[in-house]
């Protein structure tokens, strides 16, 4: 794919600078087309085209299979969010009063609330701090014992943007009987994840980050062994092994991921994402890993650049992903965030700093206008405050 034809798919209204992948990203060009044909479609057939929807959904099977290299499909379930998914494993699997999970101190709300609310059946969630140990993986491994039943961590902080080498810790949970959960959410479309490499039981991740998809639709990955392991407590017409047989009167739930999804499927966003896929798909994941990494370095140097500033993300590029998180020596998060977003800089305050997240599309040029017109923001606040 071609530079100019990179840029047609992402006409980003020139007046503000996007850095907010790792939030919300901006639909595709193709992604927008898909939907208005889709609408266009309701409006005009309803549901005359549903068998056709249907293959649609079904190639997005195949995309999200493809982007993981899960071994089937049948390992596939769409969901609504990584929420949703993480509160399918909590509640499917058979807990022990004395359990514990394994975890970081570092992790989103969505991978650890619903560990939490777990202590009730004595339940422990232990918390490695990432940060105390020689890598954030001995932390973790650290934390675990012979009640240690499930490790969960996020592939990639989301205020730090840390990364963990997921490989090292799927094989030490393999070889300790221990099962491994990973939110993908910050690395998916990101960086390639081969779940079968890094011994992944379950993995999710919502769609309108990285994978610039929209929101309520999500990826949920359960290895084949653990299908029948997981307890149900959502059921349905969809859910059952004959879906579409509506007379029949006995059912048993599907024998496929799809046991997971207890209703309608959310047709809307299965077009957006899979015509979002197939940008990604299309260009590689190791080709977009590449270009993000390009201006990840590149911001990485502008900071550096800039004594006033402090870099939170880590320097190392073992640990890096498509976040970088930064601070003003003298001006708070809070302030240099307000001051961004007033310069039309979209970005997030995490981590006690701000989250500039650039996906591959975003050019050299733009991240270079970011810090310009950080900079610019930064001297007319100093210059306010030296006149009062």
């Amino acid at each position: 794919m071609l530079i100019s034809d990179i840029a047609d798919e992402f006409p980003i209204d020139e007046s503000i600078v996007y850095l907010n992948h790792a939030a919300v990203a901006p639909w595709p060009r193709r992604t927008a087309t898909a939907i208005q044909q889709f609408t266009e479609q309701n409006m005009t057939r309803g549901a005359t085209d549903y068998l056709e929807w249907l293959k649609v959904e079904s190639r997005l099977r195949i995309q999200l299979q493809q982007l993981i290299n899960a071994d089937s499909c049948s390992e596939i379930a769409l969901l609504k969010n990584t929420s949703e998914a993480l509160s399918i494993v909590a509640y499917g699997l058979e807990w022990q009063d004395g359990d514990n999970i394994v975890s970081s101190d570092q992790e989103f709300p969505s991978n650890r609330i619903v560990w939490e609310s777990l202590a009730s059946q004595g339940v422990e969630l232990r918390k490695a701090d990432l940060n105390q140990a020689d890598s954030p993986e001995q932390a973790l491994i650290a934390c675990c014992d012979k009640k240690t039943r499930l490790l969960t961590i996020s592939s990639v902080q989301y205020a730090s943007g840390l990364r963990v080498d997921l490989k090292t810790v799927g094989e030490f949970c393999r070889a300790n009987n221990i099962l491994f959960c990973v939110d993908a959410i910050q690395s998916l479309g990101v960086h390639p994840l081969d779940v079968q490499a890094i011994d992944a039981d379950f993995v999710m991740a919502d769609g309108h980050k990285w994978m610039l998809g929209p929101e309520g639709l999500a990826l949920f990955y359960c290895r084949k062994e653990h299908l029948n392991r997981l307890k149900l407590h959502q059921y349905g017409w969809h859910m059952v092994e004959a879906v579409g047989d509506y007379r029949q009167e006995s059912w048993i739930p599907a024998k496929s991921a799809r046991r997971f999804e207890c209703g309608s499927p959310n047709m809307l966003a299965i077009h957006a994402l899979h015509a979002s896929l197939s940008l990604l798909l299309e260009l590689g994941m190791e080709a977009v890993e590449k270009m993000i990494t390009e201006r990840v370095d590149h911001m990485l140097n502008l900071i550096e650049q800039r004594p006033q500033l402090s870099l939170i993300s880590s320097s190392d590029p073992l640990r890096r992903s498509g976040i970088v998180t930064f601070c003003h020596r003298q001006i708070s998060a809070d302030c240099l965030y307000q001051l961004l977003m007033s310069a039309k800089v979209i970005c997030a305050e995490r981590g006690g700093g701000v989250r500039f997240s650039p996906h591959f599309y975003t050019s050299i040029e733009t991240i270079d206008e970011a810090f310009e017109r950080l900079d610019k923001g930064i001297q007319q606040l100093t210059r306010t405050k030296t006149k009062k």
